[in-house]
């Protein structure tokens, strides 16, 4: 019965959520369209179209987090995995987040060894970005962020620290949870969707990985995504 609750939810979640992308698409579109117009009768709209485009952006937003949490549920983790280029895809997305932190003025270091993972890569680059751009969000400027990956004997690990703002420690359990905010104003400032790290932890369980998270309010944050060792690709495949 649990069960058959449980598949009830996910399915009705999966059904809204792509019932809501085709109409969140045209009112976003109308919305688009007015703002690009220079009439003079759309003047005083102007900052009532702004905040129309900036709430239905982050429905979109959501949505479309909701869908990839409900295909997660859904597919088999049996699925084909293949080498990931894990040095690449940091690289990447540290530039991305150069150009994020724009004039918050960042410092951000990546150190990644030379291997990859066997996975899923659309669904590890997920987990990468969502722990990076989280990081820039929440750190003041001029802060530093540091981005690792490296291997040992007991796997491979993806870390993310950062100088920000802390998460008090009666939070962290719940961190991973669906729509669970330590601070709903500020995240919804920020534009979060507050979906972020319940993907995370869906993809990780899926590649029989686990994440751990340390914080103390004022100095910085640190997640660490630990990878089984038969996850390694030793070598890189030549083409």
């Amino acid at each position: 019965r649990v069960h058959l609750l449980e598949q009830t939810r996910r399915d009705f979640v999966a059904n809204v959520s792509h019932e809501l992308r085709t109409p969140l698409t045209v009112l976003n579109g109308y919305v688009e369209t007015l703002r690009g117009e220079v009439d003079d009768e759309i003047s005083p709209w102007r900052r009532s179209l702004d905040s129309m485009h900036m709430q239905t952006q982050r429905m979109q937003r959501i949505v479309q987090d909701l869908l990839l949490l409900s295909r997660l549920e859904s597919v088999q983790n049996g699925q084909r995995h293949e080498p990931v280029p894990v040095p690449a895809i940091l690289a990447a997305l540290a530039e991305e987040a150069r150009d994020l932190s724009g004039d918050k003025q960042h410092q951000i270091d990546l150190q990644a060894d030379n291997r990859w993972l066997q996975g899923h890569a659309d669904e590890l680059t997920s987990v990468f970005s969502n722990l990076i751009f989280n990081a820039v969000q929440y750190t003041p400027e001029k802060g530093r962020i540091a981005i690792r990956w490296w291997v040992d004997a007991q796997g491979g690990h993806f870390q993310v620290s950062d100088t920000g703002i802390g998460i008090p420690e009666r939070h962290i359990p719940r961190l991973t949870e669906r729509f669970y905010r330590v601070d709903s104003g500020r995240s919804r400032s920020e534009g979060g969707t507050g979906l972020g790290l319940a993907i995370v932890k869906y993809v990780l369980q899926r590649h029989q990985a686990t994440l751990s998270i340390k914080s103390t309010v004022g100095v910085g944050s640190e997640f660490t995504c630990h990878f089984p060792s038969v996850r390694v690709v030793e070598q890189l495949r030549q083409a």
